[in-house]
This record gives C-alpha cells, sequence and structure tokens, in this order.
C-alpha cells in the first residue's frame, strides 16, 4: 500500500504533464473567440422572444460542461425561474437587475453591472430584468434546464 499511493500519484501528475487525462484520452481542442468573432443567434425557446444567443463551448442542453452568452436588449425581463443546476453568471457589459424569489419585483433587485459575477443554487427561484443592452456569460454543468414559478410565463408554452 505504501508503494501503490506514490506510483499512482505519479502517474496522475504524468498523464496531466503530457495533456491526457489518466483514462488516457486527449483533451480538447482549443477554442478562442474574439468580440468579431461571436455570431449571435436567436436566443433558447426557454427565453421569450428578443434574447440572442451563442454557446462557446459544449452544449447546454447536454450532459457536461457549457459556456454561453445571452444578449438582453434594454427592458428585456425573466420572470421568475429555477434551475436543475448551479447557475453561474458573469456580466460582460450592461446592467442586470437580479432578484430572488417568486414574485418579479423590479424594485426587489440587485444591481449586477459590468464585471460582475453571481452563483445560485439548485432550486433558487429568481428572476431579472436588463437595464441598457446587457451581455451575460452563462457556464455550468448541462443539461442547462429552466424552469417558470408560473407555467403562463415559459414562453415554449405559447401557441405559434
Amino acid at each position: 500500500m505504501k508503494t501503490l499511493l506514490p506510483v499512482l500519484l505519479f502517474l496522475l501528475t504524468a498523464s496531466a504533464a503530457f495533456g491526457q487525462h489518466p483514462s488516457g484520452e486527449t483533451k480538447d481542442k482549443m477554442g478562442l473567440f474574439t468580440p468579431t468573432e461571436i455570431q449571435w443567434s436567436e436566443g433558447p425557446a426557454s427565453l421569450r422572444k428578443g434574447a440572442r444567443m451563442m454557446v462557446l463551448e459544449g452544449d447546454p442542453t447536454k450532459e457536461g460542461m457549457f459556456t454561453m452568452r445571452l444578449w438582453f436588449p434594454d427592458g428585456f425581463e425573466v420572470a421568475p425561474h429555477s434551475h436543475t443546476q448551479i447557475e453561474h453568471v458573469t456580466i460582460i457589459s450592461g446592467t442586470l437587475q437580479f432578484g430572488m424569489g417568486e414574485k418579479f419585483d423590479r424594485a426587489a433587485t440587485r444591481e449586477m453591472s459590468t464585471g460582475s459575477f453571481g452563483y445560485w443554487p439548485v432550486g433558487m427561484k429568481h428572476f431579472a430584468w436588463a437595464k441598457g443592452e446587457t451581455v451575460l456569460q452563462l457556464h455550468g454543468r448541462g443539461p442547462w434546464t429552466i424552469t417558470y414559478v408560473n407555467p403562463a410565463d415559459d414562453p415554449r408554452k405559447e401557441t405559434k
């Protein structure tokens, strides 16, 4: 046992040094996006019309890590909702007004200005609105889901 532990630690260190996971898999290729290379598309169906998005890494609809950006126009609102994974948010530009609870209340929000970061636990009910055009970056573990407190607020349930 005294010999096994140092050998295991050596193998883990050596595999990391050569850019491989202990399983022998090579790491993913590199990704680099300058602001001019970001191609915005229509936002996810789980947000009402007007939002735009760009997936930078991974796939938020599948198991595994992902990074995506969301663009909201001035005044854009996200009704009270929760997630099945921890949500991590960084404000890239603009201001996101963030509130907690089951009822949307603009007066009960906290300002997240450019450069702000926040994360909230699984199941925490929260809401937000954009003050000016706002870009935020979401990262976490997929699948990223959104469940609205009031099902009528879910744009996926609207008749087309």
